[in-house]
């Protein structure tokens, strides 16, 4: 079964050509790496993906449902996608756990019991629950963008490449592991410079 369709999906920026006539299929159960030189599109694919940018020209269907259609799209926060990207990009007014539980209903039932699952999942310190994330290395920041990725709402993750210094590299695979078994059989994309 196929999760995933990207038909034709096309993208300018001005004069520079950033996709041309990109297809793809993702079926359901799969992994996908998207990989290239610097500057080749990865990241505007991934963007499209997640709603953060609309194709000139293409479209992009999710489990059945239809994401964009040309630059007809459905926009981000109703797409259930959760995203890391290369720099985490949390919050930097909110603590630890507000960026988690970000994408939880504030009052929901159950909401800390999952924040803490979600910092237990990418193996940080309870601790660190009220820091900020200047107070935080950058490995501990792409954990916690981890880790609000995969909150339960999230069926895809279109990931940038995380942990890419040499000190978290292996414990950014671990986590990432982690992240994929605990998602349940969601899908993670990751897309990596060279």
């Amino acid at each position: 079964m196929t999760l995933l369709t990207i038909e034709n999906i096309s993208k300018r920026y001005g004069p520079v050509q950033a996709l041309k006539d990109i297809s793809l299929e993702v079926s359901a159960g799969s992994r996908t790496a998207v990989v290239g030189p610097s500057g080749s599109g990865k990241t505007t694919l991934l963007r499209i993906i997640a709603g953060f940018e609309q194709p000139d020209v293409g479209r992009v269907t999710l489990d059945g449902d239809l994401l964009a259609d040309g630059p007809a799209t459905v926009p981000a926060h109703k797409r259930g996608i959760g995203v890391v990207s290369q720099d985490g990009a949390l919050f930097p007014h909110l603590s630890v756990a507000e960026n988690i539980g970000f994408g939880f209903e504030r009052g929901a039932a159950g909401r800390e019991k999952r924040v803490l699952e979600l910092l237990d999942m990418v193996e940080l310190d309870r601790g660190m629950l009220a820091r900020r994330p200047h107070q935080l290395s950058g490995g501990q920041q792409q954990r916690v963008a981890l880790a609000r990725a995969a909150r339960p709402q999230a069926t895809a993750d279109a990931a940038r490449r995380t942990f890419l210094g040499t000190r978290y590299r292996s414990a950014g695979k671990y986590a990432q592991g982690r992240c994929a078994r605990a998602a349940g059989g969601r899908h993670h994309h990751y897309s990596r410079h060279p």
